[in-house]
């Protein structure tokens, strides 16, 4: 077919007034919709009102976050609604407060680095394990808080919802500790591949001369995370080289036997599950670790998205002198690796852990994978036999209790760990180290008497 120039320029001509008519009518339809209908549309249908997740009071997760953000009932769920997550409510914030993003929970569930909110844990960045909202959206839902969160009405540029930077692309980390106060690990940045779960362990020396003693611990991490642990280990046989990083699962998600293997030389010594965390041991208590210390830095990212995120983490271990530690703390790690919860069932799965000494806890905290509704931790034995002193109902950020004063037990008593696991799914769920298995673990710390 011949084409003349007048021809190539009508064509032109009536492609250019077809693309202005596109643009106009895309204008038109931003500037006729609501700031809240294009977030309901937008962000939160797609990627938080989804099955599992907040679609409605039937997703599994629903007992935890009591939030359902599905179309026509977002809204009136997060308007001037406290939150559930305690630290949020002890700063005042509501899910959406007006006017104040920087009070609104939702602003800082949706932001990936918790440096903005000055270290304040409140829980997991959103949307869990699925793609991060972009640097534009987040500004977005910013500005429609900043602007009143009204149910109607246009307050915020809709051109923001646009601009595509990922927001995984901040991460400010922590400063060091001051020199002679603690020492800082790095796990450098590492990819997780489009829907896959990478857990990896680095051994890295925490770089002390001399025995120390560490009575406080701080982490941050980026997104996606599920858990980070500092593990020591029972002997110094078959170790992993320093700086070398040991993945868990193959390229196909074969679980990489060597690695594997290795884990059973581990001792948890410090971690958790939240990706901004800050504890401080009781006063007169602290982690001894000898000279020359090195740890496997174990990291399990979970990335159920359609594009690749990094992983990162930093911790800081802050020490005191050894004359003002009272008592030196050792480990409880009591899981319970006989885990069978049947599909579509709410099942109660009890086990004994005894002690063979007379120990004084100071500190617990638990650790399930998504299906833990509950997890209590009874008194075994002992006068306060059956004595409940511990309950978390969120596995995502289970809490850390100190106790004063102490737990005392005696020899051959102990703890008990009685969790409800509410399993949604249609197939049986047992133990297992990825996110769609399950776990039930005691986690703390106590000293001899």
């Amino acid at each position: 077919m011949k084409y003349t120039l007048l021809s190539t320029l009508s064509a032109a001509v009536v492609l250019t007034a077809t693309l202005m008519n596109s643009c106009t009518q895309k204008e038109q339809i931003a500037a006729n919709t609501s700031s809240f209908d294009l977030i309901q549309d937008k962000i939160l249908t797609k990627s938080c009102a989804t099955i599992g997740c907040h679609a409605s009071q039937s997703d599994g997760t629903f007992a935890q976050h009591k939030l359902v953000l599905a179309k026509g009932q977002a809204y009136k769920n997060l308007f001037e609604v406290p939150p559930v997550n305690k630290n949020a409510v002890q700063d005042g914030f509501k899910l959406v407060k007006a006017f104040k993003s920087f009070e609104s929970l939702l602003y800082h569930k949706l932001f990936t680095d918790p440096i903005h909110h000055s270290g304040k844990s409140y829980g997991l960045v959103m949307p869990l394990g699925g793609d991060l909202l972009s640097v534009g959206q987040i500004e977005f839902i910013r500005r429609w808080i900043e602007a009143g969160a009204p149910a109607t009405g246009n307050v915020a540029d809709a051109s923001l919802l646009d601009d595509t930077t990922p927001s995984t692309s901040i991460f400010l980390g922590l400063p060091p500790p001051a020199a002679g106060t603690g020492f800082q690990m790095v796990l450098d940045k590492f990819d997780v591949a489009p829907n896959f779960e990478r857990e990896l362990f680095v051994r890295k020396p925490l770089g002390n001369t001399e025995t120390v003693y560490v009575n406080r611990m701080q982490i941050s991490m980026r997104p996606g995370s599920h858990h980070f642990i500092l593990y020591g280990f029972r002997n110094n046989v078959n170790l992993g080289a320093i700086n070398q990083i040991r993945d868990l699962r193959n390229p196909d998600g074969s679980y990489n036997i060597v690695t594997f293997a290795q884990m059973g030389n581990h001792v948890f010594n410090f971690g958790g599950s939240e990706a901004n965390d800050d504890y401080t041991f009781p006063e007169g208590t602290a982690v001894e670790v000898p000279a020359n210390a090195t740890f496997d830095m174990n990291s399990h990212y979970y990335n159920r998205g359609t594009k690749a995120i990094p992983g990162e983490v930093n911790i800081n271990l802050y020490t005191t002198p050894k004359a003002k530690v009272k008592n030196v703390l050792k480990v409880i790690d009591f899981g319970n690796q006989s885990l069978t919860i049947p599909a579509k069932t709410r099942t109660v799965i009890s086990k004994d852990f005894t002690f063979d000494k007379n120990v004084k806890i100071v500190m617990l905290f638990s650790h399930t994978h998504k299906f833990g509704e509950k997890f209590e931790i009874l008194i075994k034995g002992g006068a306060r036999n059956g004595e409940v002193v511990y309950t978390s109902t969120n596995w995502e950020h289970p809490e850390k209790i100190n106790y004063l004063p102490n737990i005392s037990l005696k020899k051959g008593e102990g703890l008990t760990s009685r969790i409800t696991y509410n399993n949604t799914s249609d197939k049986t769920v047992r133990f297992g180290l990825t996110t769609e298995d399950e776990m039930g673990i005691i986690f703390g710390y106590y000293y001899e008497e």
